[in-house]
């Protein structure tokens, strides 16, 4: 294809409903919170439970950059952190987004490749999404302000550490940033399920936009109409549709599989 160039936390209370403190945010979970110092992302505060086993590694890094490591009884992070926090917690700065162009003039070493994602509003997709996205290779992924899931805990969590190396840029109008971008040579390729176009029937060797819509409708009318290509997924079964996370990991990696 070718198109012509047209960002001392207080210690949180003892008793009562614990809280995050405003301007922050609490990651948990090992990976995500190992990932935050180690990517050097601003952290207030690290929280261990009392007894928790393996966690040398975070306990020394987060020492090593002068950050409180505070070890507290299970129930504390449990009432904190709820379910899943595999022992740690940490208190960090909240996720920045960027804007459109730190997307696009990010450098990956591989072909340009953008991933749009409109309408999700579960934050366990969004968080899959954008871990697949990064393990693609992807410059940053384009999310709505309007009808969709922002950057939160949530989807810090599910997407396991992509955030701390993938940019996310947020913006008001969709169907204006895939023009934007089709302006700066990239084709747009839309994943529909009543595409009569196979997505392996696509080259995307170039400068490429992957547009993921919702479960239940898709791709919004006019994003849809923005695209230069609708694409489907093969169906066998009866199942009418995919999970958004696993449709974004089907085309993902269908670019991958051209570009390597």
């Amino acid at each position: 294809m070718n198109r012509s160039k047209g960002r001392r936390m207080q210690q949180p209370p003892r008793s009562g409903s614990e809280h995050v403190e405003a301007g922050t945010a609490l990651i948990k979970g090992r990976h995500p919170v190992a990932t935050a110092l180690a990517e050097g992302r601003p952290v207030n505060k690290v929280l261990i439970a009392e007894g928790t086993e393996g966690l040398q590694h975070v306990v020394a890094r987060a020492r090593e950059q002068g950050v409180l490591v505070q070890f507290v009884p299970r129930s504390r992070l449990d009432a904190m952190a709820g379910d899943h926090h595999q022992g740690v917690a940490a208190y960090v700065a909240p996720y920045a987004y960027v804007d459109l162009d730190t997307v696009v003039t990010r450098n990956t070493g591989h072909a340009p490749l953008v991933v749009v994602i409109d309408g999700v509003t579960d934050p366990h997709n969004l968080g899959a999404i954008v871990r697949t996205a990064e393990a693609a290779g992807s410059q940053g992924v384009v999310i709505s302000k309007h009808r969709a899931s922002p950057l939160t805990e949530t989807v810090a969590k599910a997407a396991a550490g992509a955030l701390e190396y993938l940019p996310v840029a947020r913006v008001a109008n969709l169907v204006q940033a895939l023009k934007e971008l089709k302006e700066r040579g990239y084709w747009v390729v839309g994943t529909d399920v009543e595409a009569k176009t196979s997505l392996t029937s696509v080259d995307y060797s170039g400068p490429t936009v992957v547009v993921i819509g919702s479960e239940g409708e898709g791709m919004h009318r006019l994003v849809r109409e923005t695209c230069d290509f609708l694409v489907s997924i093969p169906i066998l079964g009866q199942v009418q549709s995919l999970n958004a996370s696993v449709a974004a990991g089907v085309m993902l990696y269908e670019v991958v599989r051209q570009r390597t």
